[in-house]
């Protein structure tokens, strides 16, 4: 325990935030949002260049967080970001001005995730992040695995927060369902899927043309 202790230090110290992304933080904070930690941050930012990515849905703004790190990796992509608490999209604009983010490339829409996701295009988006409401993740997750297209990716972070998930004595409802989408997406063939432990963790699964 002490040595993975001593190596998520380790990545926490290594990992270098952008200055943009840093103040952001900081105004979601103070808002009482809960963004992504910056090694997670970094991570979404690999997996969206690594896809180069051009058209990313974000369910759960953070103030901003979170979508400066995708836009960070895909410096082309467009990014819809959902949030139904207006004043975190309000911070997350002010976090996109301030890190010189075109307006073009970013599309706030304020509302509850559950009835945006429906209205969306299927099969449209590279990326979608699931950041929000943890008690419908796996209702987020099926509208995010319609909504990408093949090869696309839906990306949750928080599946290991605060070791809930790997503790078997742990049977509550959010817990059960962080584990049950694990499990799932594990264990389907329509996918592949890999649950990285870097900061709060990070679920990516990524559909296939497989049937």
């Amino acid at each position: 325990m002490a040595e993975y202790d001593a190596i998520r230090r380790f990545v926490d110290e290594m990992t270098t935030e952008p200055e943009s992304i840093t103040r952001a933080r900081a105004r979601a904070v103070e808002l009482g949002a809960d963004p992504i930690s910056a090694p997670v941050g970094a991570q979404i930012a690999v997996l969206a260049a690594t896809a180069a990515a051009l058209n990313i849905v974000e369910i759960g703004t953070g103030g901003g967080v979170s979508g400066l790190w995708l836009l960070h990796g895909s410096p082309r992509a467009t990014l819809t970001t959902i949030d139904k608490e207006p004043e975190h999209l309000a911070a997350a604009r002010a976090a996109f001005t301030d890190a010189k983010i075109p307006p073009a490339r970013a599309r706030f829409i304020t509302g509850r995730a559950a009835d945006v996701l429906p209205r969306m295009n299927e099969a449209s988006y590279d990326i979608v992040l699931v950041d929000a409401d943890a008690d419908g993740v796996i209702e987020y997750v099926e509208h995010g695995l319609r909504l990408v297209r093949v090869g696309g990716t839906v990306l949750v972070p928080r599946v290991l927060a605060g070791g809930a998930v790997a503790d078997p004595v742990r049977r509550d409802v959010l817990t059960s369902a962080y584990r049950s989408l694990v499990q799932e997406t594990q264990s389907s063939p329509a996918v592949v899927s890999a649950l990285s432990i870097v900061g709060e963790g990070l679920l990516q699964v990524t559909t296939t043309d497989r049937h």
